[in-house]
């Protein structure tokens, strides 16, 4: 990752526009428990799109009702992907009731169009300073939580020797064995698996990418090596789906969850390592929208930040927190070797907008399966 950069704006100044945009009349943003105050006294937070295995989720948002027992958490389609998220805020302007989402929790491409489109609401944090500048848009609208890389998931009761690069997956002996997440006309974490696949074939990020993944998915479906289901750490275990492409820290987390029936290996691709970053935001439409800024001071809090490396998550201020010497040394003790992430590329914006539209747009003309 990119050096972090620090923003010119202060704590301070963040700070009280963030609560005088939440407390009309408040002036001085010191004053946390003003927020916290509001905040119970909207009594409900909605989430959408939050499985407890991903990113250690489950822990997370314990955490935050153990902090702050007033606040009700609603948990909405915790298997949506980004495309849902954005499409549930659209699909309730206006709806104060317990199906508008107050906070997102989104793949990065998706997110610059989002605020654009006016579906989200800035907001700062206090530690938005060791918040990297490269994934963070400048006017609060939404920025970078945590991160991975695409990884390959696998069976190892049903095959003896896994896949070491994605050129593999094209080998007889994965007939009927590869799958993605998602829709990779809606998923995020497929569409960068798309992304993956085109630069191990040598594309560059960018449309390129997602055309040349495309390529590979085709011929993969083609060989009947494609399988289209949904991966999950269920689906591996079954045998339904014996190698899954996924974020690194999805399958670390499933493979602890198995506790070796079946064992699972988590492999690193040897070309194509892509880093896919998510990002949170709060809705436009927020029904609640202190809870919604208290929860992200959590998330971004020292305390938040931990419970993504526990997930085996990298969070956004892992560099920070690192240097600070803020993680336990057995978290640290536990993530996979660093060299598997030597080779990890960041892509920019663009370069994941320009992936995106080339994914969503080519699929159904050039792979054509329907995955569900």
């Amino acid at each position: 990752m990119k050096k972090l950069v620090s923003r010119a704006l202060s704590r301070a100044f963040v700070s009280t526009l963030a609560l005088t945009a939440a407390l009309p009349g408040i002036a001085r943003a010191d004053a946390a428990e003003e927020l916290v105050a509001a905040a119970t006294k909207e009594g409900m937070l909605t989430v959408i799109a939050l499985p407890h295995d991903w990113c250690n989720y489950g822990e997370v948002i314990a955490g935050f009702k153990a902090k702050y027992p007033g606040i009700e958490i609603n948990e909405l389609n915790p298997d949506a992907g980004t495309a849902d998220e954005l499409e549930a805020i659209r699909a309730n302007k206006g709806n104060m009731g317990s199906q508008a989402p107050d906070v997102v929790d989104l793949g990065l491409a998706f997110a610059p169009a989002a605020a654009k489109e006016g579906l989200l609401q800035p907001y700062k944090v206090a530690t938005w300073d060791e918040i990297p500048a490269n994934i963070k848009d400048e006017s609060g609208y939404w920025y970078g939580d945590y991160y991975g890389v695409m990884a390959f998931g696998v069976n190892k009761d049903l095959l003896e020797a896994a896949p070491a690069d994605w050129s593999d997956l094209s080998k007889s002996e994965y007939s009927g064995a590869v799958a993605l997440t998602g829709d990779p006309r809606s998923s995020a974490q497929a569409i960068l698996a798309l992304m993956s696949a085109g630069i191990s074939r040598g594309a560059k990020p960018g449309t390129e990418s997602g055309g040349k993944g495309l390529e590979l998915f085709a011929e993969l479906n083609k060989s009947g090596n494609f399988v289209p289901v949904l991966g999950k750490a269920g689906t591996i275990a079954q045998g339904q789906t014996p190698i899954v492409a996924a974020w690194d820290y999805n399958l670390l987390a499933w493979r602890d969850a198995l506790k070796g029936n079946p064992p699972m290996d988590v492999v690193v691709p040897a070309s194509g390592v892509v880093a896919g970053v998510y990002v949170q935001a709060i809705s436009a439409y927020a029904p609640h929208p202190n809870a919604a800024k208290l929860w992200m001071e959590y998330l971004y809090s020292d305390e938040g930040q931990t419970g993504w490396l526990k997930g085996y998550c990298h969070p956004a201020r892992f560099n920070a927190m690192l240097k600070a010497g803020k993680f336990p040394q057995e978290l640290l003790d536990k993530l996979p070797p660093a060299e598997a992430y030597e080779k990890a590329i960041f892509p920019t914006v663009d370069e994941l907008s320009a992936n995106k539209t080339a994914v969503v747009e080519g699929w159904d003309k050039v792979v054509g399966a329907n995955v569900k």
